[in-house]
């Protein structure tokens, strides 16, 4: 299965690389990426559909369920064989796309309302402690197993995607 993995996403990571997509900011390690959200405390808004605060708290959902576990798994034979592939494209590309307004499967509702500070430190201590996070990681809800090098990807990359609603206010 290994090899066939490979073969599949050889002949699919090509094609998805080439798509017209706008570019994305990318975040080498996460203290770039806590850079960057602390950043968001001054004047930048979000241009889609969630708040900057909802966007937040939506990917300090993700890396918390990293660890803790996600509410609800796509079936084994989607992680396996769908999921897995996805997130080998991603890889590959160095980036990853999906729908910049679905929420994580059983998560609780994100409110438009939240404060952004607290969505900035909701964030922060969700990379903070992943990072800290020696002991066993959870299934992702899509791609199934990942390593910690790989979810350190996942991300960032996540993290990446949606920073592509992000912009500097107007002063």
């Amino acid at each position: 299965m290994p090899q066939r993995r490979h073969v599949i996403v050889a002949a699919c990571a090509a094609p998805l690389a080439a798509c017209g997509q706008a570019e994305l900011k990318t975040f080498a390690t996460p203290a770039s990426a806590a850079t960057a959200i602390e950043s968001l405390a001054s004047g930048h808004r979000h241009t889609g559909a969630w708040t900057l605060a909802q966007m937040l708290t939506h990917v300090a959902q993700s890396i918390d369920y990293s660890i803790d576990g996600f509410p609800q798994l796509k079936s084994a034979l989607f992680r396996k064989a769908v999921g897995s592939v996805a997130f080998a494209v991603f890889e590959a590309r160095g980036k990853m796309g999906h729908t910049l307004t679905e929420p994580i499967p059983g998560a609780p509702a994100l409110d438009a309302k939240a404060p952004l500070d607290k969505a900035i430190t909701l964030a922060l201590a969700a990379l903070r402690r992943f990072e800290a996070h020696g002991g066993a990681l959870a299934p992702h809800f899509a791609y199934g197993e990942l390593d910690k090098a790989q979810y350190t990807r996942a991300h960032l990359m996540h993290l990446a995607n949606h920073w592509s609603e992000v912009e500097r206010a107007a002063s």
